[in-house]
C-alpha cells in the first residue's frame, strides 16, 4: 500500500468516526429534549423499541471489513455494473419464492404443506446465501457511485463527500407516531423492533389510545438516517438509489440548523423531508444516468388541460382524493368536531380501500406522518403551505447543492419565506447564486438573465462570449 493510499485510509476511517460522534451525541440531545413528553408513551414501548446502539456497531465491523477487503475496488465498471444488476435480480427472485411458500403454507386445501414446501425452502435459503454474498459488493459499488455524483456537484472535502456515504441493508425498525386527536401534528415518532407482529401492532395503538387519548399509528419505513444509514433491500433500482441519496441529505443536514432542529416543529420537520425528497429524486437520476441509464424512470406525464368527451369514469386519482380528505379533515378538527373527523376519514379509508390502495388505518397519525414528504403538490400534505415554499425555492434556485446549502442553514419556517421573498424583489440575487466563483463579485459584472441558469453546467451567453458555468 502506498503512502497516499494510507493517508486516504486513515482520513476515510477518522471522518467517519468524527461523524459518529457528533451524530450520536445530537440523537441524545434530542432524546432528553423529548423525553418529557413522550415518557407516558414509553410505557407500552420500552420493551419492543429498537436497539440502535448495537445495529450501529454491527453495520460499523462490516463496513471496516468490507472497506479492508477492497475487493469491488478491483472489478471493472463493467462487472460492477453488472453485479449490482444481478442483486436486483435475485431479490426479485427472493420475493417470488417467499410468495410461493406464503401462498403453500396457507392453503387449507393441501394436506401435507411442509412436504410440498420443503423444497422450495432450500431454493429461497440458496437465494438468500447469494445475496448475503452480493451486498457487501453492491453495499460499496453503490456508496461510490453516489459519491462520485455527489463529488462532481461540488460537496466534497479533500475529494470525498462529508458526510462519507456510507448504508448497510437491513430491515430498518417500524415507527410509531403519534398525534393529538385535536389537530393533526406528529408530537413524536418511536423506533420500534423491526419485526414487530400486526396483532401487536394493533394492541400497541389501542392501549395508547385509550389510555392517552391520543391518535397513533405504526408505520413502516424504507431507511433511516443513522450512521451508516439503514436502507430496505428493494428489487428497484431507482428507489434504492433515492433512499440512499435521501438519508445522504439528513445526515448532511444533521450537523446544519435544519437538520439539527428538525424535531423543533412541524414547518421544520416538513422542510428536512421536502428537501430530501427533492434531491433524492434528483440526484438519483443523475446517478442512473450515469452509471444506468436503462434505468432512468420516464419524466412525469402532464396532464392536458382539456379532456376529450367520454362516457367512462375518470381514474382513481390517489393524490387528488388524499389531498381532499386532509383539507376536510382539518376543516373538521379547526372547528372542534373528533368524533365526525375521524369517522369522515374511516369512510374515507374503505374508499381508498375499494380502489387498490390498502391502508390499514387513517387517521391524525397518519397525515402527521406521510404529510411532512410535501415533494409533490397535493396528497396527505393537503393545503399545508411549507412543502408548496420548499417546493418554490427549489424551482427558483435550479441547482440542486445550492439549494441543499441554502435550506440547510435555515432555523425555522420564517427563513424560508424571507429567502423567497428576497428572491422575488432581487432576482439577480439567485443569479448571483449560481454564478459563484464565476463572478466572484456579481455587482461588478454585466446583468445576467436568471433564465439562462437553470441547472449545473448549462451555458450562459453573454456578449457574444460563453462560458460553462459549473454551479458547485
Amino acid at each position: 500500500m502506498s503512502y497516499r493510499e494510507i493517508l486516504n485510509l486513515i482520513w476515510f476511517w477518522f471522518s467517519k468516526l468524527l461523524w459518529i460522534i457528533l451524530l450520536t451525541l445530537l440523537m441524545v440531545g434530542a432524546t432528553f429534549q423529548r423525553r418529557d413528553s413522550i415518557s407516558q408513551i414509553r410505557r407500552y414501548t420500552r420493551s419492543i423499541e429498537y436497539d440502535y446502539f448495537n445495529w450501529t456497531l454491527d453495520a460499523l465491523f462490516i463496513k471496516l471489513e468490507q472497506y479492508s477487503l477492497g475487493t469491488a475496488a478491483y472489478l471493472p465498471e463493467a462487472d460492477r455494473h453488472d453485479l449490482v444488476l444481478t442483486y436486483f435480480d435475485k431479490v426479485r427472485e427472493a420475493r417470488r419464492i417467499e410468495s410461493r411458500l406464503h401462498e403453500i403454507l396457507a392453503d387449507p386445501n393441501l394436506k401435507d404443506p411442509e412436504i410440498i414446501a420443503a423444497p422450495i425452502i432450500v431454493e429461497r435459503d440458496d437465494v438468500w446465501k447469494t445475496l448475503s454474498e452480493l451486498e457487501p459488493i453492491v453495499e460499496t459499488v453503490l456508496q461510490e457511485q453516489v459519491a462520485t455524483v455527489l463529488s462532481e456537484l461540488g460537496v466534497h472535502l479533500l475529494g470525498t463527500p462529508f458526510p462519507p456515504v456510507a448504508f448497510h441493508f437491513t430491515k430498518p425498525p417500524m415507527a410509531l407516531i403519534i398525534s393529538p386527536r385535536e389537530v393533526i401534528r406528529q408530537d413524536a415518532n418511536i423506533s420500534l423492533t423491526a419485526d414487530l407482529a400486526l396483532e401487536d401492532q394493533i394492541k400497541l395503538e389501542s392501549d395508547v389510545e385509550a389510555s392517552l387519548n391520543l391518535s397513533s399509528l405504526v408505520v413502516p419505513v424504507g431507511g433511516i438516517g443513522v450512521y451508516p444509514t439503514m436502507i430496505q433491500e428493494s428489487s428497484s433500482l431507482a428507489w434504492l438509489t433515492e433512499t440512499i441519496v435521501h438519508e445522504w441529505v439528513h445526515n448532511y443536514l444533521t450537523l446544519r440548523p435544519l437538520g439539527m432542529n428538525y424535531f423543533a416543529s412541524p414547518e421544520l420537520r416538513t422542510m428536512n423531508e421536502t428537501a430530501a425528497n427533492l434531491l433524492g429524486k434528483e440526484i438519483s437520476r443523475m446517478v442512473l444516468e450515469q452509471y444506468y441509464p436503462a434505468f432512468v424512470p420516464p419524466p412525469p406525464v402532464e396532464t392536458p388541460s382539456t379532456h376529450p368527451p367520454t362516457t367512462e369514469p375518470p381514474p382513481f386519482d390517489f393524490r387528488a382524493e388524499m389531498r381532499e380528505t386532509r383539507v376536510t379533515v382539518d376543516d373538521l378538527l379547526a372547528k372542534g368536531e373528533i368524533e365526525r373527523a375521524e369517522s369522515y376519514m374511516e369512510a374515507q379509508r374503505l374508499v381508498f380501500w375499494e380502489n387498490g390502495y390498502q391502508i390499514r388505518r387513517l387517521n391524525q397519525a397518519y397525515f402527521a406522518f406521510y404529510g411532512a414528504y410535501a415533494d409533490v403538490p397535493g396528497g396527505p400534505a393537503g393545503e399545508d403551505p411549507v412543502g408548496a415554499a420548499v417546493r418554490e425555492l427549489w424551482a427558483r434556485i435550479g441547482s440542486p447543492i445550492q439549494f441543499l446549502r441554502k435550506i440547510a442553514w435555515m432555523n425555522e419556517y420564517q427563513d424560508l419565506l424571507d429567502a423567497l421573498e428576497m428572491l422575488k424583489v432581487n432576482p439577480a440575487t439567485n443569479c448571483a447564486m449560481h454564478v459563484g466563483y464565476l463572478y466572484p463579485d456579481s455587482r461588478s459584472q454585466p446583468h445576467i438573465s436568471c433564465a439562462t441558469i437553470l441547472k449545473p453546467r448549462t451555458t450562459i451567453i453573454q456578449d457574444d462570449q460563453y462560458w460553462e458555468s459549473w454551479t458547485a
